[in-house]
């Protein structure tokens, strides 16, 4: 039994160092820092790129909420990718005044072959443009989004993630548990590595590329989350990802947890490939630039999923040393509780904490913080399934609410603290 223990004890530090980091971390997101300088002033020409695949429904709003963006018109075109539709989104999309680029091949459906095949003819063609915009068909996008994301550029960025924020937080606890776990990442994860001069990662939308970096090898990834592949990619590199806090864009979340699920299901798996392809890599790195960024993202990758089954393995352990008379009851109670507590109470904290900094109204979130708890914990069940099942085909998910960028409104400010 004692052997055990020893396992045990060794466990528990490796968990008790990685949070005490992370922490640590987070804390910078409070620290003010002076902004960057300007290293050129320039309007530079932007490609906004939308992947749409049957979504009829919303492509129109963010066409339009693109269209209205404050920046000159002529120094960026919207293009609309109809990625294998069977419904009018590439005729809706031609109306409401984007370029359409219609593509068929039902082998490959992701966002990433879509990116992959349209940007590959950008390349070809050398289109005359300075970056790209991603973003996805369900956005809407504040009018400040490209000056903000050409001010980045302006500053020597050149791949910046912009921030996510929610249209339909209060639809229903499922909604309310993603914008929580967004605003609680960009503020404590994003803001504070970029003020640390870590990096970043890009977060699926809404976030801007230079040409010249898509250029050598187009849009080259092949899990199912690429925009994480990306960033772990770069940072293999030793190239820092920005950020930019004051370039928002809206976007929509499942309503029902059967949807929220399925996403879900498909993000952990793509982590999960990412874990698979990208450990070793990132450990070459950390060994090659020696630079506290490439551990970062070292133990990103060795994050939610590893670290949750250590946890399950300290659970298993507690229990078969109790079994073995290795602990009494009152030990074997306060270790549960060790783990349970961090699980389903400090979510709820983590939230109030995240809604008062961020000067957002906490009333309305109030079933949505007592109901984080339960959308943490099913995502831990999901990565528990997909430990042993992963389900690689990827599944629309519909867009139910017609939401304009006129009835989200200029969105308050957030008083978070941003190195830019």
């Amino acid at each position: 039994m004692e052997y055990l223990y020893v396992i045990q004890q060794a466990l528990v530090w490796i968990l008790t160092i990685f949070w005490l980091y992370q922490i640590m971390v987070s804390v910078c997101s409070l620290v003010k820092l002076k902004e960057k300088p300007l290293k050129i002033k320039k309007d530079h020409r932007f490609m906004a790129i939308i992947p749409a695949h049957n979504e009829e429904a919303v492509v129109g709003n963010l066409i339009e909420s693109l269209k209205n963006q404050d920046y000159p018109k002529d120094l960026y075109d919207i293009f609309v990718i109809a990625d294998n539709c069977t419904d009018h989104t590439a005729q809706i999309a031609k109306d409401a005044g984007a370029i359409v680029y219609e593509r068929f091949d039902n082998t490959k459906k992701t966002k990433g072959y879509a990116l992959q095949w349209f940007l590959k003819q950008k390349i070809e063609e050398d289109a005359p443009y300075d970056a790209l915009l991603i973003f996805d068909s369900d956005n809407i996008v504040d009018k400040n989004f490209i000056k903000a994301m050409n001010k980045k550029l302006c500053q020597g960025e050149d791949v910046v993630q912009g921030y996510r924020d929610i249209k339909n937080p209060t639809d229903s606890w499922v909604t309310a548990g993603y914008a929580i776990f967004y605003w609680t990442m960009h503020r404590f994860y994003h803001l504070a590595r970029y003020n640390l001069g870590l990096s970043p990662l890009l977060n699926g939308t809404g976030f801007m590329v230079k040409f010249d970096v898509i250029k050598p090898n187009g849009w080259d990834t092949e899990t199912l989350t690429e925009d994480i592949e990306f960033s772990l990619k770069r940072i293999i590199q030793g190239r820092k990802l920005g950020w930019a806090t004051d370039a928002i864009v809206y976007d929509e979340q499942p309503v029902g947890f059967k949807q929220s699920w399925k996403q879900r299901t498909r993000w952990s798996v793509g982590h999960i490939q990412c874990i698979e392809k990208y450990t070793k890599s990132l450990a070459l790195a950390v060994k090659e630039h020696k630079t506290l960024m490439n551990v970062d993202g070292l133990l990103y990758i060795l994050g939610s999923i590893p670290m949750f089954v250590i946890t399950l393995i300290l659970l298993v352990l507690n229990t078969v040393m109790y079994l073995g008379n290795g602990m009494t009851t009152a030990d074997l109670i306060m270790n549960y509780l060790r783990y349970l507590i961090p699980t389903f109470i400090f979510p709820i904290l983590t939230g109030i904490l995240i809604l008062k900094l961020d000067h957002r109204p906490i009333k309305p979130m109030i079933r949505g913080l007592l109901c984080y708890p339960l959308f943490l914990g099913s995502w831990l069940l999901i990565n528990f399934k997909c430990l042993f099942k992963r389900d690689t085909s990827w599944e629309k998910i519909d867009h139910v609410r017609d939401i304009k960028i006129q009835e989200v409104g200029e969105k308050e400010t957030v008083e978070v603290v941003e190195k830019v």
